[in-house]
């Protein structure tokens, strides 16, 4: 595996951070998409953002699946799925609950914990559209949900669940959350509770009578929005038992899949000792990877063309490695 060589300008982690989601891009081999409706359970479905190759069944397929307040439109998302694609793999950006405008599809909220809807996208497109080949590739809080959703499949996985991707997972969720309230991060905490309260009106807008929104205006943390909005309305006793269950944490030990995790030991807000785990460091099946500079989902490059991005070609890499048909 390539070496990461951070850019020499943005060494430091906020700078890096901030920078990637700013930074001009442009993706001008990634062709138009398809939407698709996955129902990953009654009366709820999710937004995907398909590429499809010429003949589908004759190449490999990677989804994708963003972070906290992201959406299939990321710049993150469309890179990876740029690369993808270029690569010979059909792309499936997808959008979690309410992301992406997408609302009206659901009476529901997303959560951390919802593996469980990216089971069901796997097995439609085993099912559906006999796909020999799936990968997963998740980012930040989209890398806790597929690292959970192998970990909880255990030696059931599918044949065709190839290989899984989490770059800088958030595999240990009360620990990002208290992360988040250190003053340093106050401008990732700040986007994050705008965003989150801001859909939250609009879901209650959407479907009223659901959702009470008395206490929303006290929030000013990620950990008390998971208190008053995520855990009542998501099966939770409060934000504590949340966190406990639905952080991927606990669930490395039992991964049978080909995976690889990315993440740097500089990240801002997703604290490196969670990546200490004895499960994570003896499991055969898991290759990790930390270099010390990064920032948050970012590992911009002194390089140039393919390798600007670090992580995003490192995905694309680690799932042609374990693809026979790319081969």
């Amino acid at each position: 595996m390539r070496e990461y060589a951070p850019h020499p300008l943005l060494r430091n982690s906020h700078l890096m951070t901030i920078f990637s989601a700013f930074w001009p891009r442009q993706y001008p081999t990634l062709p138009s998409a398809k939407d698709r409706l996955f129902e990953v359970e009654p009366g709820t479905q999710l937004l995907g953002r398909c590429h499809w190759q010429a003949a589908p069944q004759q190449h490999p397929t990677l989804v994708l699946v963003h972070g906290l307040e992201g959406s299939s439109e990321s710049p993150y998302m469309r890179g990876i799925a740029e690369k993808a694609f270029r690569t010979g793999f059909n792309v499936v950006r997808m959008n979690q609950r309410n992301c992406g405008g997408t609302e009206r599809l659901t009476p529901r909220l997303y959560n951390s914990g919802l593996s469980g809807d990216y089971r069901a996208v796997l097995e439609e497109l085993i099912t559906r559209d006999a796909l020999p080949e799936v990968c997963f590739a998740g980012c930040s809080m989209g890398g806790n949900l597929v690292l959970k959703m192998i970990g909880e499949l255990g030696v059931r996985a599918p044949a065709q669940l190839r290989g899984v991707c989490a770059v800088c997972p958030a595999l240990d969720l009360a620990a990002c959350a208290r992360e988040l309230e250190r003053p340093s991060n106050y401008a990732y905490q700040w986007h994050f509770v705008r965003s989150l309260k801001s859909r939250m009106r609009r879901k209650a807008e959407l479907f009223p009578g659901i959702y009470q929104l008395d206490g929303l205006a006290r929030v000013r943390t990620v950990r008390e929005f998971d208190q008053v909005i995520t855990a009542p309305y998501c099966g939770f006793r409060d934000a504590d038992d949340y966190y406990a269950r639905s952080s991927a944490r606990q669930f490395l030990g039992a991964i049978r899949v080909p995976t690889l995790i990315l993440t740097a030991q500089n990240d801002p807000f997703i604290r490196f000792d969670t990546f200490g785990d004895p499960a994570l460091q003896s499991n055969p099946n898991i290759t990790f990877v930390a270099p010390h500079q990064g920032g948050h989902c970012a590992f911009i490059s002194h390089h140039r063309g393919e390798e600007r991005y670090w992580a995003e070609a490192r995905v694309v890499e680690f799932c042609q490695q374990h693809s026979i048909l790319t081969r």
